[in-house]
C-alpha cells in the first residue's frame, strides 16, 4: 500500500492562489449582538443550569419586557427588556 502525504493546500475546491473574499461591510459591526437569547440559565430551585423559556411579561413604550422561566420547574430565572429602535406611535381616536 502506497501512502500519499496529505497536503492541506490541495484539500477542497479552493485554489491556493486565490484568497477568500470578505463579505460586504456592515453599517454597525455590533448589530449582531443587539438581541441575545439565553438558552441555559441557572435555576435556584433545580440547582443547575437548565433550559430557559422566554415569556412576554409587559409591552412597554421603551420595549418589551421578557421573563426567563426554567422549563423543568417553572421558576423565574431572569428577565430582559428588548429595547425598540423606533419611537412609539400614539394613536388618538
Amino acid at each position: 500500500m502506497v501512502r500519499i502525504p496529505f497536503d492541506p493546500r490541495s484539500f477542497g475546491s479552493r485554489r491556493p492562489d486565490r484568497r477568500p473574499q470578505p463579505g460586504p461591510p456592515q453599517a454597525d459591526p455590533n448589530a449582531q449582538f443587539r438581541s441575545l437569547n439565553a438558552t441555559l440559565l441557572f435555576c435556584p430551585n433545580c440547582r443547575e443550569a437548565t433550559p430557559a423559556r422566554e415569556r412576554l411579561l409587559l409591552v412597554l413604550p421603551s420595549g418589551n419586557k421578557y421573563e426567563y422561566v426554567c422549563s423543568y420547574c417553572g421558576t423565574s430565572t431572569g428577565e430582559k427588556i428588548d429595547q425598540t429602535e423606533q419611537a412609539p406611535t400614539l394613536i388618538i381616536p
